[in-house]
């Protein structure tokens, strides 16, 4: 029998065009000359609103960034973290258990995009608002720059049941939060650079005090956490106080975005438990790629840049999906 079309070789060198044409275009979905003509000077005005609010808070840039972060691993980058109760949104992210009395920054999500709408309005969603402030906030800290891939949608809708599942908590162990990046498409290398963010920024009390006193119910504390290190924590962290203090996630440079956190968890100073066992977990993959990034900063920047992308592009809406909400925090008409 003679063979077909088909099965030809021609017929699969055409299918292998076909198929790298359709990867391409899914990921040149979003790109980051997006709003060169519509909107050209989006990121200096993102960045200009950044540098002013880091003048009067030193936490913002993590809480910027934490903010995309949240809202990318929750129905992928669509802003749905802004959105408060009213008309159809009936529950709101922003009172599920990751983000409940611990994000912030909405109201610089406000004034960034007032300053944006001012000059280009109703072109630039809000979404894409939460990428270039983070970009903003790691590079205006000492971090690496990169060009954000943009044009994003915003949702019409919050799931408040999918932030208190899909998003990685501090107290979870490293299988359960791999498990977690690895449902969103972002591997261990990933993983580890973006747990980096954790080199700027406060925690409270509540979020770690466990490892301090009664590590998983032994009424003793975390045996990974250095002793000095502990002995510091539990004087800001007292037993009985009330959970609501801040400590600084980065006990060497805390307002500066460097490979620090890495060789603080080499020294068994990680604050968090989801910190601690990307190094102190016996036979992790996580732990060559913290020594990695520990004795090589450029490594760890590269890598870093490199998830922010990925993490970035999960689940865009794009096209004719959602909307360009005129105010972050509700969906148009609402």
């Amino acid at each position: 029998m003679e063979a077909s079309f088909f099965s030809s070789p021609s017929f699969m060198v055409l299918t292998t065009i076909f198929l790298a044409l359709i990867l391409h275009k899914s990921q040149a979905q979003l790109n980051s000359t997006f709003y060169s003509t519509t909107c050209p000077n989006v990121t200096s005005i993102v960045r200009n609103v950044v540098q002013q609010a880091l003048q009067s808070d030193s936490r913002i840039g993590a809480s910027l960034i934490r903010l995309h972060f949240h809202d990318c691993f929750v129905n992928g980058c669509d802003a749905s973290i802004l959105l408060d109760v009213g008309g159809n949104i009936t529950q709101s992210e922003k009172t599920a258990a990751p983000n409940f009395n611990s994000t912030r920054g909405f109201d610089v999500v406000d004034n960034i995009k007032t300053a944006v709408e001012n000059s280009c309005p109703g072109v630039v969603s809000c979404a894409d608002i939460l990428a270039l402030a983070a970009e903003s906030s790691v590079s205006l800290s000492g971090g690496p720059s990169w060009n954000a891939l943009l044009g994003r949608r915003d949702s019409l809708t919050a799931n408040q049941a999918g932030a208190n599942t899909t998003i990685p908590s501090p107290f979870e162990g490293l299988t359960n939060i791999t498990s977690k990046f690895t449902a969103v498409g972002l591997n261990t290398t990933d993983l580890v650079a973006l747990s980096g963010a954790h080199t700027f920024g406060r925690a409270h009390c509540r979020v770690f005090s466990n490892r301090l006193f009664n590590f998983n119910g032994t009424g003793n504390p975390d045996p990974t956490l250095n002793a000095t290190y502990l002995t510091n924590l539990q004087q800001i962290c007292p037993q009985n106080g009330s959970g609501n203090a801040l400590t600084n996630l980065d006990p060497t440079t805390p307002d500066t975005f460097d490979n620090n956190y890495f060789t603080n968890l080499q020294n068994n100073q990680g604050l968090l438990q989801s910190d601690q066992e990307l190094f102190s977990t016996a036979g992790a993959a996580t732990v060559a790629v913290v020594n990695s990034f520990a004795g090589n900063q450029a490594a760890f920047f590269q890598s870093f840049v490199q998830g922010m992308i990925k993490m970035g592009n999960i689940s865009p809406l794009t096209g004719n999906s959602g909307e360009i909400r005129l105010d972050c925090k509700k969906v148009n008409g609402s």
